[in-house]
């Protein structure tokens, strides 16, 4: 099997100090990228994340502080590998929720404005999720039959996500061998912004997916509540979820 592409697919993944989106750093970035020729080129990379690594961490990626200290920050490497990703397609594992928001955050910090519009966005765990319902490790093993001996490390979860995909093409006629339709297929829910802060509802209007105004259509609550919007930009929200309700606060304010 081999992935139709139109322009250049990443496959990505991250090991990080910890899970929160705004506040934990990457310490491992790799890539597998692919071209509509054929052409593959891959690589990993350990990053120093200017912050201890909690112990809880390492004991699942096995990196520790004195494996990174000597290794470039993020903003040492994050020029050229904006230019690597640029106008480039995106596929990772869980990637939606985490990976693609937590790098937009660290290209954010180093200067750097991460587009998500015009790409498309392959979560192939929300494509087994849909299904199978199981993890990497048994995704790896179900689709690809063997098992998967270095998972915790960047590059093998990357490549392991790769083979996934490719097994998933070939075990099920009804996926498109597509990177807009699996971008599509692969969504989780019907989410406005990666972190599905933002969903549609059944009318298609975006409306708020948590806390007090789960429900509510977004344009209405800034419409008569405009202090909600300034309440979520100054808190802990990812990037692209605040340029997703940025945008519709512009909409509103301008009369649509």
């Amino acid at each position: 099997m081999k992935l139709n592409l139109q322009r250049p697919l990443i496959f990505f993944d991250l090991e990080t100090t910890g899970t929160n989106i705004l506040h934990d750093r990457i310490v491992e970035l790799s890539y597998i990228k692919l071209y509509p020729d054929g052409t593959v080129e891959e690589k990993a990379r350990r990053l120093n994340p200017e912050m201890p690594i909690p112990p809880a961490s390492t004991a699942i990626h096995h990196i520790t502080d004195e494996d990174v200290k000597d290794e470039p920050t993020f903003r040492q490497i994050s020029k050229a590998l904006f230019r690597i990703f640029e106008g480039c397609d995106i596929a990772g594992y869980n990637s939606n929720k985490f990976d693609v928001p937590l790098l937009m955050e660290e290209f954010n910090r180093a200067g750097l404005n991460f587009e998500v519009n015009g790409r498309n966005f392959i979560d192939v765990q929300n494509i087994f999720h849909k299904m199978e319902q199981r993890t990497l490790v048994a995704a790896y093993k179900f689709y690809c039959g063997k098992n998967l001996e270095d998972a915790h490390s960047a590059l093998g979860d990357t490549k392991a996500t790769y083979e996934v995909l490719l097994g998933q093409l070939d075990r099920y006629p009804e996926l498109k061998n597509d990177v807009e339709y699996l971008a599509e297929f692969s969504k989780s829910g019907r989410n406005v912004d990666l972190a599905g802060r933002i969903v549609l509802n059944e009318k298609d209007e975006p409306v708020f997916n948590f806390g007090k105004h789960k429900g509510k259509p977004v344009k209405e609550i800034f419409r008569t509540e405009p202090s909600f919007y300034s309440w979520m930009m100054q808190g802990d929200f990812p990037k692209n979820t605040k340029d997703v309700i940025t945008a519709f606060y512009s909409e509103v304010r301008n009369g649509k």
